[in-house]
């Protein structure tokens, strides 16, 4: 078995989660977020985006957000669309870009208003301007496992990318299943190719819960040698460009369950769901989260060998 003994969970919740949001969170909320989650062990946060305000007016606060986070015990990773998107995000001293593009044009052109190619090209001048600057990049490839405008995606396609990506000198390769189309054996297949031809590349999943299953999915690559997953507090988010998207994996929610296993984590699961909660407070409305409605049990179970 590959299982690692430890995972982060990467926080999404204030970028994908809040990109969702019919209303704009005030940046004060957010920050009071950002430290009840440090407060809770959360070190790796994809903090916001340097998007067009018109596109996702409820990022339009991208760069007096990273002005006023903390710094010292926090990484914040910032996605960028573009050239300009990666030049603001450099001089908010983001600590990495994140840069996406989708599998298919169909989910690209839907997302960016341009094709996988035209994104491509973009990425190689956004490379170049990171490394000026010495700022790591990583890639997120969109509907990796199934687009819902052009149907099933070829995984060679995929790879390609990847590889190019890789080559370019990507950090990490985040496989996103934007969609909610995978499953479990999918994923397993998908996590053992990429690896096998790729083992010097760090890899992500980012596993969107629109039919159920994402934990599933996530223990899966899990198995498959994983140790870095994409989580949302509460499970909010989803991807606005896909028909029907429900949200993410909640982070308190695969936090439990690994802390169950005896997977170290580094969260502090009871901050977690005061931070949830704290959340659910400010969206006013109910997350589907599970473990920040149900509290812990009295005693945890306790995966022994």
């Amino acid at each position: 078995m590959n299982a690692p003994r430890k995972v982060i969970l990467r926080e999404v919740a204030l970028r994908d989660g809040l990109q969702s949001e019919k209303r704009f969170i005030p940046t004060e909320q957010k920050l009071e977020l950002i430290r009840t989650l440090a407060a809770a062990g959360v070190k790796h946060l994809e903090t916001t985006s340097f998007v067009s305000p018109l596109a996702i007016p409820q990022l339009r606060d991208a760069a007096e957000l990273m002005a006023r986070v903390e710094r010292e015990q926090l990484e914040h990773e910032v996605m960028v669309p573009n050239l300009k998107g990666a030049q603001r995000a450099i001089d908010a001293r983001a600590d990495r870009l994140i840069l996406f593009v989708s599998a298919t044009d169909a989910h690209n052109r839907a997302n960016v208003r341009r094709s996988v190619r035209e994104s491509m090209s973009d990425a190689d001048a956004i490379f170049s301007l990171a490394n000026d600057h010495r700022v790591p990049v990583a890639v997120a490839i969109a509907v990796a496992f199934g687009c819902p405008y052009q149907g099933p995606v070829s995984r060679s396609d995929v790879f390609e990318m990847a590889r190019h990506f890789a080559e370019r000198g990507a950090d990490r390769i985040t496989l996103a299943d934007t969609s909610g189309l995978a499953n479990p054996a999918q994923v397993s297949d998908m996590v053992a190719f990429f690896r096998g031809r790729l083992p010097d590349v760090a890899f992500c999943l980012h596993l969107h819960n629109n039919r159920g299953i994402a934990m599933a999915n996530l223990y899966a690559g899990y198995l498959a040698g994983i140790d870095l997953f994409d989580t949302s507090l509460g499970g909010i988010g989803g991807c606005p460009n896909i028909p029907q998207a429900a949200g993410n994996l909640a982070t308190e929610d695969a936090a439990f369950m690994f802390e169950a296993m005896g997977v170290e984590t580094g969260l502090d699961l009871t901050g977690l769901i005061t931070a949830a909660r704290m959340l659910e407070e400010i969206l006013q409305h109910p997350l589907p989260g599970q473990v920040m409605k149900s509290g812990l049990p009295e005693v945890r179970p306790t995966f022994l060998v």
